[in-house]
């Protein structure tokens, strides 16, 4: 399984362009109370929720926000976790040749391993599936995977169009509400013409700052996935028609840069 990891440079990008907003305002002004609005968050927020609640089914729009939290911990997938799983079937492989494949299904089972790219290819080459067969249902099983998971990164993609267009709606509200004091006190329109300018500020920050980022994260995490099950299937699909060891390894080597190839004569 692929864990996950605390992403450093995802809280840090956060905490920079906040801070760089903060450092801004703090720089060019003392008051600074101004940016701050309650129910200007409460509109874009409340709002972008809503037409996304409307536009999704509400189990996905939940877990599209879970997965919003989640780009802290993202799924990691590094250069040494593709060798790692690469060797795996390789030293499968080795078995497969010399004491059948009923004894690579134990030791994945010994260990407990619930991969569901292993465990899916283990029940189909258990039952005979091999070769070109093995290949496309394998395949069809990691772009099903992918398209669930991306589900979550289209929805935040959404959000990210909702939230400045709800920005622009707290705008009229805010002019409105000017407007309609500009005959009494001018000290009323301040409030008005604040709200109206701040939703657009705040749909803004949440846009760029939070929904898109997020979204493209969850979108590169998953491409990254995939493009780790692709060589887990590629190498599975080797050991299903009995390859040996050294042919795996340089089937498998294209996949990887250069300086995590596999060289089972050094390893030797």
């Amino acid at each position: 399984m692929v864990k996950r990891i605390f992403s450093l440079g995802t809280f840090l990008g956060i905490i920079f362009g906040f801070g760089l907003f903060i450092f801004a305002i703090m720089k060019s002004t003392e008051n600074y109370m101004i940016f701050v609005s309650i129910n200007s968050v409460i509109m874009v927020l409340g709002g972008t929720l809503a037409a996304t609640m409307i536009s999704f089914h509400a189990k996905y729009v939940f877990r599209s926000i879970l997965s919003l939290f989640g780009i802290f911990f993202p799924q990691h997938v590094s250069a040494k976790k593709l060798t790692q799983d690469a060797m795996n079937v390789i030293e499968w492989s080795k078995i497969n040749n010399k004491e059948g494949f009923k004894a690579v299904e134990n030791i994945i089972e010994t260990k407990k391993i619930n991969d569901p790219i292993i465990q899916y290819s283990k029940d189909l080459i258990s039952t005979g599936v091999k070769g070109e067969q093995l290949r496309i249902l394998i395949e069809d099983l990691i772009e099903s995977s992918v398209e669930r998971e991306l589900i979550d990164a289209n929805i935040l993609q959404t959000m990210a169009g909702f939230a400045p267009g709800f920005g622009m709606i707290g705008t009229l509200i805010g002019l409105i509400i000017m407007l309609d004091n500009m005959g009494g006190d001018i000290a009323n329109v301040g409030p008005g013409l604040a709200l109206a300018l701040l939703t657009t500020l705040y749909g803004v920050i949440f846009a760029q700052l939070i929904f898109k980022p997020a979204a493209e994260k969850v979108r590169q995490t998953q491409e990254m996935i995939r493009y780790r099950n692709v060589i887990l299937m590629e190498s599975l699909v080797l050991l299903s028609e009995g390859k040996p060891s050294f042919e795996i390894q340089d089937q498998i080597n294209r996949f990887l840069p250069p300086k995590s190839w596999i060289d089972l004569s050094k390893q030797s």
